[in-house]
This record gives structure tokens, C-alpha cells and sequence, in this order.
């Protein structure tokens, strides 16, 4: 019976970290608040180095920081210049932008609401006492507008109405001749704006500017993400020789060195965090350089950079960088740009919670109602494991059947071990019974539980997602506790139809016999969505066990009645 005791002690672990998470959601004390030196305006024209900044290339990873081909990128100054702040509406959010740089300061989506207060919508992008986290956008060169020069507004129409895209437009002076402007392209139901600079060089001189795209951001994670412990949040780099690359921001501020792709022609650069994603996208086969760097307090960046090559005298051209501000949701993400996709943390067992999810949609698109979809996925991997589970169910209706000889065998050999496991074997060999039968079905599907669990607290999709009555959020706890006293109900008269294996002790008797309550308090704080998956499991496992057991019984009165002939 060592086996049992390994099995026993494996889910009792892995119930336990399960456990741990849960209470670190509920009473994990708050990051305190690292302080926050948000980039305050500086005048148009003053170069970094004037202000007493750090060129923010300084402190780039890998050979960003050696790109003296591409420039540094100005350091966020804390000037005195003031700028106008205005709000873009879409259907899809509404973006506060300072004419300042251009900065996208907030962006508010109107589909998705804040975890902590639902009458608020969620922020992708802020800017406030306690967070920042902002889009900036530049050029590199002498005399050319960055994220830190103010910028006149020339769009007088900031609102999308039934459009099917509205054009925003800022525009600055070039030093010895000529306009920058920016443009901000938002398109309707999309997440994705087109962010453009059109560079008119009005002096006698050629010149070569340098475009950037980038991130600022602090450190903090967000309260959604501080409720379970292992999803990522924080700056990627995507590409397709390196693949995804998670940077910590403890990694950046050490200045550790190859921690992304540096120099590519394809991929992208992101700041991820539980649900919602930002990224700067630039089109495939287009030399580009990727970069993250350390500025002052708690602040970031992730960008990328640009080269627009020679402008001539007189001449004009254009730079766009699409930027995805919004939720994870898989389909768009995989339309917006290889690999995008994967930003969705689904853990170790992604392979099997990327079909789970196919399916969970495909059940949505029947049902309409994430819930439903989660009991006819329970219902569909029941039937995929029942051969597995309906030849351990018969192992155990086996042993409840040879209980009696078991137990006769027991008070025989009552003061010998050896002689009673010899007994014991015996037995099982002549009735055809696997001791370990009912232990390999809860192995099998431990996987599939914990991927389910990560679905349910990865995809956007579940976020808020109501079921029945009571249940408001799927990836929620039950409210009012009724799915996890439900689950050890089906859990302890599941229990009562499976006979404890012969030989165990009563410690080991009393755990199994207490397991559903143990579960059931661990339930307390898992998504609603697992607790009802796990429960309906419960229910439809009684049922085959119920009738097997009823099957068996009958077979072995037939075989009785049999002999007696």
C-alpha cells in the first residue's frame, strides 16, 4: 500500500499549493507603493542632455545599448511645459492623449470593466498619483519633435460617432524648416490604432530621422493580477527566431544583459498583464531594433525603434506603428500578429488548456452562456476518459463485492504481514482486481483540472462572465458558497460508493474520509467555473459508479445462482 501513500501525499501536495494560491488572493498584503516619477512636460525644443536627463538608451539591454547608428532616445524630463489634454472617443474606448508628446496618458475600454469596481471601466493605459503606464512616441535627431515637445492640435473633430474611422491629427516644427506631424488612425471595432509620423523636411538638407515607439510604464501589478500567483505582467519581446520572452522588471533594473532579440525584421514589443495587453506592432520584413531600459523612481521602458531612412530637401514621408491597446482575446490577437496569441498564460499545461478553450467557445457559441458550456465540457471529457474510469469503476465494485473474504482474510492473518499481502494477492489474482485501478483515473485527469483552472483565470473571455442566478463571474469565487458545499456533497457520496483498498490504515481512512471537506474549504476560493466543473464531474462519476456497482451486484447473483444448479 506504499503506492497509496505516494498518491495520497501527491494530490494532498498539490492541493496544498492550490491552497497556498487561493489565500495569497484574499489576504496577501498590497504591494506598497514604489514612488512614481511620471514624465511631466518639457519644453519642445530642449535636447535631453539640457534637462539633466539620462538618454534612456543608456540603460538598454543587450546591443541597444551600443546603437549609436539609431540615437538614444530622450529621457522623460520633468519640464514646465503645460500641453492641452483631450479625449478621443471610439466605440471601443476612449483615449485621453496631452498634446505633450503626443503621450497616450489613459486609455478607458468601454467593454470591460475595473476588477475591484464594476461602475468603472478598466484602464490599459493611466496616468496618476499611484500608476503610470503610458504610449510615447518620437523622433531621434537634431531639431525633430519627441515624446517631450508640445505639440498643436489640428484635428478639431475628436469623436467617432458612426464613423467607420476617425483620423486625429498633432503637429510640430522642425528645427530649420519643415512639420512633424502625428497621427492617430482609430478604426472602428478594432483595438488596434495606427500611430504615423509624416515627416515634411522643409531646409536645405537632407536628413535622417529615427522613429520611436515605446512603453512607459511602472512596476506594479495589477490588483486582478496580484490574485493568483504565477501570471506574468510585464514587458515581451516577440520574435520568430527567439520566440516569446518574458523580462522581469528586477532583470532590467540589474542591467542583465541578452534578456531579448535586439536587432530583427519581424515580431513585436508588449507590456502584459493579467487579461489585457498593450503592443507595438510593426510590419513584417521591416529592420527594427527592440530595447527596455530603467528611467528614475519606478519607471520602465519597452519600445522599439525605426529607421526612416534619408529624407531629401523638400521631401516628405511616413512612419506608422499599429498599437493594440485591449483585452487578450485570442482571435483578435492571432489576427493582429504572429504569436500575439501566446501573451495568454495558460501555465505548463498548455497544450491541453489551448483545445480546452477551442472547445469551451465552440460550447458558448451553442449555448450562449459560458456556465452551460462549462457542464457540457465537463460532460464531453467524461465520456473521453469513461473507459478508463468504467474499467477502474468495475475494479472497485470488484472490491466492494470481495470485501467480506478481505476482511475474513484480515482476522486471519491478523499478526503476519507477509502472509496477509501473500493472501491478499491471491485473491486479487483469482477475482481479477487491480488494487491501484481507482488511483490511475485521478492521476489521468489532474492535468486536465489544473488546465481548466488556468483557462478559467487566463481567458478574458470568463472575466465577468455570469452563469446562473448567484453567479455573477465565473472566474470569481461563489459568492454565497453553494457550488463547493454542493462539491462535497457529491464528493462524500461518491466516497461512499467506493470501498477504502484493503490493507489501508486508519490514518489513512480518516484522510480520505475528510478529503471532501479539505476540497470543499480549498473550493471556497476557486473560480466558480472549476468548483461547478469539478462538481458536475462528481455527479456524473456517482452515476457510473451507481450503476456499475448495480451491474456487478446482479452479475454476481446470476454466477450465485449459477453454481447452485
Amino acid at each position: 500500500m506504499d503506492f497509496q501513500r505516494v498518491i495520497l501525499f501527491v494530490i494532498f501536495s498539490m492541493s496544498g499549493v492550490f491552497l497556498f494560491q487561493a489565500w495569497q488572493k484574499e489576504n496577501a498584503p498590497p504591494k506598497p507603493p514604489a514612488a512614481i516619477t511620471a514624465p511631466a512636460d518639457k519644453k519642445a525644443d530642449a535636447p535631453a542632455s539640457a534637462a539633466g536627463g539620462v538618454p534612456a538608451a543608456a540603460a538598454t539591454t543587450g546591443a541597444a545599448a551600443a546603437a549609436p547608428a539609431a540615437g538614444a532616445v530622450p529621457a522623460s524630463s520633468a519640464g514646465s511645459a503645460v500641453g492641452e489634454v483631450f479625449t478621443v472617443k471610439t466605440d471601443q474606448a476612449d483615449f485621453r492623449i496631452n498634446t505633450v508628446g503626443g503621450v497616450i496618458e489613459e486609455v478607458a475600454l468601454k467593454e470591460h470593466r475595473d476588477g475591484a469596481d464594476k461602475t468603472k471601466p478598466y484602464l490599459t493605459m493611466m496616468k496618476s498619483k499611484d500608476r503610470v503606464h503610458m504610449a510615447q512616441t518620437g523622433l531621434i535627431g537634431a531639431g525633430l519633435p519627441n515624446h517631450n515637445t508640445v505639440y498643436s492640435k489640428v484635428s478639431t473633430n475628436t469623436d467617432m460617432g458612426s464613423a467607420a474611422t476617425l483620423e486625429v491629427r498633432l503637429s510640430a516644427p522642425i528645427a530649420g524648416g519643415g512639420k512633424s506631424d502625428l497621427v492617430y488612425t482609430f478604426k472602428r471595432d478594432s483595438y488596434v490604432v495606427d500611430v504615423t509620423h509624416e515627416i515634411t523636411n522643409g531646409s536645405a538638407a537632407e536628413i535622417n530621422p529615427t522613429a520611436y515607439f515605446q512603453f512607459y510604464r511602472d512596476s506594479k501589478v495589477t490588483g486582478e493580477s496580484n490574485a493568483m500567483v504565477g501570471i506574468f505582467h510585464g514587458p515581451a519581446v516577440y520574435t520568430e527566431k527567439d520566440k516569446y520572452k518574458k523580462i522581469d522588471f528586477k532583470d532590467i533594473e540589474k542591467g542583465k544583459k541578452n534578456l531579448h532579440p535586439t536587432e530583427a525584421t519581424d515580431g513585436w514589443v508588449a507590456t502584459v498583464e493579467h487579461y489585457f495587453v498593450n503592443a507595438w506592432l510593426p510590419k513584417a520584413g521591416v529592420k527594427r531594433e527592440y530595447y527596455t531600459a530603467k528611467e528614475s523612481g519606478d519607471a520602465y521602458l519597452a519600445g522599439t525603434k525605426l529607421l526612416t531612412g534619408p529624407v531629401a530637401a523638400g521631401a516628405t514621408t511616413k512612419i506608422s506603428m499599429p498599437l493594440l491597446t485591449g483585452p487578450q482575446e485570442q482571435d483578435m490577437l492571432k489576427a493582429a500578429a504572429p504569436g500575439l496569441d501566446i501573451v495568454v498564460d495558460y501555465g505548463i499545461f498548455s497544450f491541453l488548456a489551448a483545445p480546452m478553450f477551442w472547445l469551451l467557445k465552440w460550447f458558448h457559441a451553442l449555448v450562449g452562456n459560458w456556465g452551460w458550456a462549462i457542464v457540457l465540457l465537463t460532460i464531453l471529457i467524461k465520456a473521453a476518459f469513461y473507459p478508463l474510469n468504467h474499467a477502474a469503476g468495475r475494479s472497485m465494485g470488484k472490491m466492494k463485492l470481495a470485501a467480506p473474504k478481505l476482511k475474513e482474510l484480515q482476522e486471519r492473518y491478523a499478526g503476519d504481514k507477509v502472509k496477509l499481502n501473500q493472501a491478499m494477492m491471491e485473491l486479487y489474482k483469482k477475482e481479477k482486481i487491480n488494487p491501484l485501478g481507482g488511483c490511475f483515473p485521478i492521476l489521468v485527469q489532474i492535468p486536465v483540472f489544473i488546465a481548466l483552472y488556468w483557462v478559467l483565470i487566463a481567458a478574458v473571455e470568463l472575466r465577468h462572465a455570469p452563469w446562473v442566478l448567484w453567479i455573477k463571474d465565473l472566474s470569481a469565487p461563489d459568492p454565497i458558497f453553494v457550488l463547493p458545499v454542493l462539491y462535497a456533497i457529491t464528493a462524500f457520496l461518491q466516497s461512499k460508493l467506493q470501498p477504502p483498498a484493503p490493507g489501508m490504515d486508519p490514518m489513512q481512512q480518516k484522510i480520505l474520509q475528510y478529503m471532501p471537506v479539505a476540497f470543499a474549504v480549498m473550493f471556497i476560493f476557486f473560480p466558480a467555473g472549476l468548483v461547478l466543473y469539478w462538481t458536475v464531474s462528481n455527479i456524473l462519476q456517482i452515476a457510473q459508479q451507481w450503476n456499475i456497482n448495480r451491474v456487478m451486484e446482479k452479475e454476481q447473483e446470476a454466477a450465485k445462482a449459477l453454481a447452485k444448479r
